[in-house]
């Protein structure tokens, strides 16, 4: 049976640009290009004037709607310029068109993106409000900084063991008040161990500690450790700034008030996480951290990335399936062939899973859901489950303005036994037989 090829047209005006490093190449649609005399397709440069230009010319042809194709974050600025010229922008997926042979020239890719464009095939990829990519830019940066720090906090620990400096065997916390103590006296100058062992706000005994801090002091060793403490320094400054940032404008986005309840003592650092929190839950409208497994620094992650609206995703569906935590649909000629979960590296679905991992040893009703699953299927998947019911708990927060309640670890058990038992009186009805309960003595 012949297919007739569809012709009707969704966005007629609808440009494509295929994203360079170094320039771009677009295409308009054939009629607005000969009513202006110009080519339907032509290359742009990738400066800001050529930007600018470009956007200019697109709105001068009547150019409504772009598509942009795009790895990397080429796409940014490209993006930015048209949405400042009045055009609405689409950022597609490549894997959308990665399947059609013989189209991996640069003029044919244009094409074939501002055909499928302008026949209503793609689909925009959501990226959040302005606000949200000023506030996810800084906590991005902070993130990076704090990945970095921990690498020269192993290289410090790394100069130790080659002088034998066991300061792990009796401090938990290389970088704690201790710890960062005798590390400084030492960079500072100080090779007694009875000396560097006045510190004593450990567990370990003196005779311990001084065992510790007995080795070997080599030169090149101890500029290493100099070194890696002045980066570890600098860059704790640097994240100083980051988190006077992050606050400036979690201030600026406050839209309620939201009661968390007392506040802790001044100066403690109770209270230093207690004003993010409370900061959060201003910008969010409802504090996410009652959520089990969820904490400041997920919530924190969680917000930069995805923003308080939603309103973007109809349904808590759209919204699992953009993290890609729900399960795939793969089927043909009847049968399942797989319905495993897309690969994602959403900072988002990131974020979900830690917090589901978290949960291995909660007392609560989140907690005992994931164990109940880790005895049905393997840890991963189990994970994957527990991430996706967090984040539909987040989405119905965030939309509706739910407060969570935790239903306690008990009566999730108690639930769950009455539903095995209804299942089996269902299935014993069905075999012909009844299920009576037994009187267990007191």
């Amino acid at each position: 049976m012949a297919v007739r090829k569809r012709e009707d047209e969704v966005f007629p005006n609808a440009a494509a640009i295929d994203i360079g490093a170094s320039n771009h190449w677009v295409a308009v649609p054939l009629h607005l290009a000969q009513a202006a005399g110009d080519e339907p397709v032509c290359e742009a440069g990738a400066m800001t004037d050529d930007l600018n230009a470009l956007a200019r010319w697109l709105v001068k042809l009547g150019v409504d709607t772009v598509a942009l194709e795009s790895t990397g974050v080429y796409w940014i600025p490209v993006f930015e310029v048209l949405e400042q010229h009045g055009l609405k922008v689409w950022l597609v997926d490549a894997r959308q068109m990665k399947y059609v042979p013989g189209r991996k020239s640069d003029v044919l890719d244009c094409q074939w993106l501002q055909k499928l464009m302008s026949l209503g095939l793609l689909r925009a990829a959501w990226r959040p409000s302005a606000e949200v990519c000023v506030l996810r830019a800084v906590a991005r940066q902070r993130e990076t900084l704090i990945t970095e720090q921990a690498s020269w906090v192993q290289r410090m620990q790394k100069a130790l063991v080659q002088m034998n400096i066991q300061l792990t065997e009796v401090i938990t916390d290389v970088m704690g008040q201790t710890g960062q103590a005798i590390i400084r006296d030492i960079v500072a100058g100080e090779r007694d161990p009875k000396t560097l062992a006045r510190h004593r706000r450990v567990k370990a005994s003196e005779a311990d500690i001084v065992k510790a801090l007995t080795g070997n002091w080599r030169e090149e060793h101890l500029f290493v450790l100099k070194q890696a403490l002045g980066v570890y320094d600098d860059l704790g400054h640097h994240l100083a700034e980051c988190d006077a940032k992050l606050q400036a404008l979690l201030d600026q986005r406050a839209a309620t008030k939201i009661d968390l309840g007392p506040t802790p003592r001044a100066g403690s650092k109770a209270r230093a996480e207690h004003d993010i929190r409370q900061r959060l839950a201003d910008w969010a409208g409802v504090d996410l951290t009652r959520i089990n497994g969820l904490g400041v620094t997920i919530v924190m992650k969680l917000l930069s990335e995805i923003g308080p609206d939603l309103s973007r995703f109809a349904t808590v569906k759209h919204f699992c399936s953009w993290l890609g935590l729900c399960p795939g649909t793969k089927i043909s000629g009847g049968k399942v062939l797989s319905s495993g979960t897309k690969r994602s590296a959403s900072r988002a679905r990131q974020a979900l899973k830690m917090a589901a991992q978290s949960l291995c040893r909660s007392e609560s009703a989140l907690g005992a859901f994931y164990r109940r699953l880790c005895g049905r299927m393997d840890k991963p998947k189990a994970n994957t489950a527990t991430a996706h019911k967090l984040a539909r708990m987040v989405y119905f927060m965030l939309t509706r303005g739910e407060a969570f309640v935790d239903q306690g670890q008990q009566r999730y058990e108690e639930q769950q036994r009455q539903r095995s038992v209804a299942a089996l009186k269902r299935r014993a009805a069905a075999l012909g037989f009844q299920i009576n309960p037994v009187e267990t003595a007191a």
